[in-house]
């Protein structure tokens, strides 16, 4: 029994967690990570997490919080999270926060599984039964990652063919990035993100032109009834935002995304804007959402759940529906954390569409029981017990990762 001084709320000796591990295995560029915890009647609680894209030392910190979740009833995520709260308070954003909520959302699966119901009943019970999603990061991995994903773009008539095959497929809404028209051809432009390294983040014109070209080729593509969002990311100042959602006002976008860490300056872009504003992917809990909405920094706040937990997330999409909101779900991982946010979608009444990756690894299907089920551009969701899908960890050790900490992302010397 660990050192925790609150009281469980559950009498049930066999809902008490005795293990807690965590797990991963290659997914081409990153890897995919997973929490399991067991209870004494050998109830499994799954959860993904994700380490590889910003996040070192996740993992770390999730089996250094293990021992004061040992000995704790899966019925009591609610104080088991106020407690891990308390004892990383000083710092419980970021890598803490992340790990906290990869064991909330672990807990939830195990209590839903004792319990023999879907995790979305635990949520509130579902308000839908399909979530209307968009395909994210389109073009993206086969503009920056073809070598993975395979079907590689190098020019806008790619983006055109992928535009039409998106609409083929029955989606409805798709979200891309920022590419630049290159001698070698399309490539994306992350500076935020330190690819290429350019610390001043300025937004020039002939980049709001190529930003433009991408998006009308898409529409060329998949037609006028194709929602179109753009996500930019940390990619730009204050002033260079402004003048990216004005210049593109024209461009009927459902949406564009930004990331700032400043909600007045959200707030004056999103006045500039002739759009939808969404962000806030970045943000933990209700105490970092609240000034934002506050100060009007967007229409559409974006909840991670996986780093927030879900419980947790329940309590931001309420207090952004509060005061007039949509949410949406931030989702760029594996097949387990898609059906997780799919839980939490249909259980959330205020949810305006979900993002998911469409363009997947070769072994996606093969390391969970139940693939994500998609018809006509939504998640079907099924009514089995928990997330409704967790990982086979016969597959997971077939795919043994390969990568450790935050890869290079930097073009190689002298390519500009």
């Amino acid at each position: 029994m660990s050192d925790v001084t609150a009281s469980s709320g559950s009498s049930d000796a066999g809902t008490v967690v005795e293990r807690v591990e965590t797990l991963s295995c290659d997914a081409a560029w990153r890897n995919y990570y997973f929490l399991k915890v067991t209870t004494a009647d050998g109830v499994v609680g799954w959860a993904e997490y994700d380490e590889g894209f910003a996040s070192p030392g996740l993992t770390t910190a999730i089996e250094a919080l293990a021992p004061l979740v040992s000995g704790r009833s899966v019925f009591d995520h609610e104080p088991v999270y106020q407690y891990l709260f308390a004892r990383t308070r000083q710092a419980a954003s970021g890598i803490i926060g992340e790990a906290i909520g990869a064991i909330e959302n672990a807990l939830l699966d195990a209590k839903a599984r004792t319990l023999g119901v879907p995790c979305y009943d635990l949520l509130g019970g579902k308000v839908r039964d399909r979530i209307r999603v968009y395909w994210s990061h389109c073009g993206t991995w086969r503009i920056n990652l073809g070598h993975i994903y395979g079907n590689r773009i190098t020019d806008l008539d790619g983006v055109r063919a992928l535009g039409a095959e998106v609409a083929e497929k029955g989606f409805t809404a798709l979200k891309t990035n920022i590419f630049r028209q290159t001698p070698d051809g399309l490539r994306g432009w992350l500076p935020g993100f330190g690819t290429p390294f350019a610390p001043e983040l300025n937004v020039s014109r002939q980049l709001i032109d190529e930003i433009r070209a991408v998006l009308q080729a898409f529409r060329d593509g998949a037609g006028d009834s194709m929602d179109l969002l753009l996500d930019l990311n940390f990619n730009a100042r204050t002033e260079g935002y402004a003048r990216i959602v004005r210049e593109l006002a024209d461009c009927g976008m459902f949406w564009i995304e930004i990331d700032s860490d400043h909600p007045d300056a959200m707030a004056h872009i999103r006045s500039k804007a002739g759009c939808t504003i969404s962000g806030g992917e970045s943000l933990f809990g209700v105490r970092e959402l609240y000034p934002y909405l506050q100060a009007g920094s967007f229409d559409v706040p974006i909840i991670d759940g996986i780093w927030n937990g879900f419980w947790q997330s329940s309590k931001m999409a309420a207090m952004a529906d509060g005061m007039g909101h949509s949410v949406a779900p931030h989702n760029f991982y594996g097949h387990l954390a898609t059906m997780m946010n799919a839980h939490w979608a249909a259980a959330t009444p205020n949810i305006i569409i979900m993002e998911t990756d469409i363009d997947r690894i070769a072994w996606d299907d093969e390391i969970v029981t139940v693939a994500p089920n998609y018809v006509d551009g939504h998640l079907v969701l099924g009514d089995a017990p928990g997330w409704g899908t967790e990982p086979i960890e016969e597959a997971l050790a077939a795919h043994p990762t390969r990568l450790s900490g935050l890869r290079d992302r930097r073009p190689p010397a002298g390519d500009d």
